[in-house]
């Protein structure tokens, strides 16, 4: 059980948290087709996607209801009401996320209620999906506003089942298996996950599914108003088909409740998603569900893996660490550091969890970078993890800095770094002892002997 240490101070300074906002945002650029609307100001849609354009360095569809002072006090349900019929005549429209801020939120304007008019005055337009979002900035982080908007597609788009697990089966295809992902995991880790479940002979469906979306590709048009990949809508209604559901990340557990409610398939989650024992449990559980061995290609990794622990514990074992980020990142890296015998010392959070309460951490401080500075000044330590903000603090105290979570504005090709799998793991091991081999004097001192005559001393 950790420590977890609540916020003391009335402020922030230097932030660790993403509003929520953004986590919803995230979840529909992951879907085919779609296309997120902000019910707030402009400047909140304006924020948003400045910060995912840095980040991924891709264009991001998203617009906004533009509410002003005279919509805020009289509710603003034309301006939505307008805003939806618009996009919803998009011809590459298929679904429309309609996520409400702090603004709407605090003036109490009802989303549902106004989706449910718009569906009564435009039954010309019930070929598109509106998926409304309870996402307000002042609770929550990045990490829960998306597990938030995968449970709203699940709320609204899939129906009940009778939990028979055989519609891959119908179609002539592989089995199909849910795979529902947290936030904390990068494209390139989506995409990673997807091969694996492949490899065990099964056919994965992944919500929201950013490996197809946001993975830096070219698409075949110069302009698309709309997300130009990720799952497809018509898939998500037929989650109640698939075997059974992959949970990656605690911030998907009220989605996997629900689904599970809905369809009364099983489901097995994972916290933890990096290191070798994580991996181990995944293979398992693949293993269990598909009902084939583990391929060759994974068990080779895993040697691999094992290799490299062996190799990189010199150098890792009883190093300090300090991390800054959301719940589900943290975890994650904290499995992953434990196995390589790696301290931390300075653990900062966004917000408080169950998971993080119950987890290997010996203490958590919710708080922000002022906060983590604080930590590593009672306790030193001799690597960052966290993103480009840990970043700017790395650099002023002289410290590696493994990057990780968002956003990462300083770093190209964020989008592709994969640290979770046997394959993943070993990288990140490397990227880690490279980084303290290389922090330090890049030759020890010479040797000056005590008896030395005065000009051989240092002086």
């Amino acid at each position: 059980m950790a420590n977890l240490i609540k916020r003391s101070k009335a402020l922030s300074v230097r932030p660790v948290k993403s509003a929520q906002t953004l986590g919803a945002i995230l979840a529909f650029q992951g879907v085919a087709g779609a296309i997120p609307i902000l019910h707030g100001s402009q400047g909140c849609s304006a924020f948003a996607k400045v910060f995912f354009v840095r980040h991924f360095n891709e264009p991001i569809p998203l617009q906004t209801t533009a509410m002003d002072q005279i919509g805020t006090v009289m509710g603003g349900e034309a301006n939505m009401i307008e805003g939806l019929e618009h996009l919803a005549k998009g011809s590459k429209t298929r679904m429309i996320g309609l996520i409400s801020t702090g603004l709407t939120e605090t003036q109490g304007g009802d989303i549902d209620r106004m989706v449910a008019t718009f569906r009564e005055g435009h039954p010309e337009l019930a070929h598109v999906r509106v998926v409304a979002v309870h996402a307000p900035d002042f609770s929550g982080c990045l990490e829960t506003g998306h597990g938030g908007a995968v449970r709203a597609m699940i709320d609204t788009l899939v129906k009940g089942s009778d939990g028979a697990g055989d519609g891959g089966k119908v179609r002539g295809q592989p089995p199909a298996i849910n795979m529902l992902v947290g936030a904390h995991l990068t494209p390139a880790e989506v995409e990673s996950l997807k091969d694996m479940v492949i490899a065990f002979g099964l056919n994965p469906l992944v919500v929201p599914d950013l490996s197809t979306a946001l993975d830096g590709h070219l698409g075949p048009e110069r302009y698309s108003p709309v997300t130009t990949g990720g799952v497809d809508g018509a898939w998500i209604e037929r989650m109640g088909g698939a075997r059974a559901t992959l949970v990656i990340g605690d911030a998907m557990n009220d989605a996997a409740d629900l689904l599970a409610r809905r369809t009364g398939i099983v489901d097995f989650r994972f916290s933890e998603m990096m290191g070798l024992d994580a991996t181990d449990r995944l293979s398992m559980v693949l293993a269990e569900v598909s009902g084939n061995a583990v391929p060759e290609r994974y068990r080779r990794q895993r040697q691999r893996l094992l290799d490299a622990m062996l190799d990189c514990h010199f150098h890792l074992g009883g190093r300090k660490v300090a991390l800054a980020g959301d719940p589900d990142g943290l975890l994650s890296w904290g499995a992953l550091l434990e196995e390589v015998g790696m301290e931390t010392p300075a653990v900062v959070t966004s917000v408080g969890t169950k998971g993080l309460a119950q987890s290997r951490f010996s203490s958590i401080r919710i708080g922000d970078l002022e906060d983590l500075e604080d930590l590593m000044r009672e306790n030193p330590v001799h690597l960052l993890i966290g993103n480009a903000h840990v970043a700017d603090l790395g650099y002023r105290r002289h410290l590696p800095v493994v990057r990780c979570g968002y956003p990462l504005f300083d770093w190209m090709g964020g989008q592709s770094i994969c640290r979770i799998g046997y394959e993943g793991a070993r990288q990140t091991l490397f990227e880690m002892t490279n980084l303290l081999l290389h922090s330090g004097p890049r030759h020890p001192s010479p040797y000056r002997s005590r008896y030395a005559t005065t000009g051989d001393k240092i002086p």
